[in-house]
């Protein structure tokens, strides 16, 4: 059986200041790399059979 999971621990301080700011400078991925990570994924998937 699976041990439980921890709770998160709050950031506070210089964690929680550079946790903020860099949530504020998300930079959006061009449209040809999504692309290409999908298909990247969509290959992996068709590619993995994991025995039951």
């Amino acid at each position: 059986m699976a041990r439980p999971i921890k709770p998160t621990p709050i950031l506070t301080g210089r964690d929680a200041r550079r946790f903020e700011k860099e949530t504020e400078n998300v930079q959006k991925i061009p449209r040809e790399e999504r692309d290409e990570m999908h298909r990247a994924y969509e290959l992996f998937k068709r590619i993995a059979v994991f025995p039951l």
